[in-house]
């Protein structure tokens, strides 16, 4: 799967999420521009990791702040 295929993915996923339909480039930030707080990061990433099969450390997810550096690390993760 390439890295245009995990982002149409991770796009299905992030529409029950966004709840402001805000519009989503490689820069949109998480906290900032769609406003989520803990809760929506924990359920947004938890759709993720069941989707790709994937575990998303902590630390990871304190690295990722903006849709493209998300998109990034799926990729890098479910390609292992």
């Amino acid at each position: 799967m390439d890295r245009a295929e995990v982002e149409t993915r991770i796009r299905t996923l992030i529409e029950p999420f966004n709840k402001k339909g805000v519009a989503i480039d490689e820069d949109t930030t998480f906290a900032g521009d769609l406003e989520f707080d803990s809760l929506t990061v924990m359920d947004f990433v938890a759709a993720i990791e069941d989707e790709f099969d994937i575990i998303i450390s902590m630390n990871q997810q304190a690295e990722i702040e903006t849709w493209g550096q998300l998109i990034d690390a799926v990729d890098t993760m479910q390609a292992k």
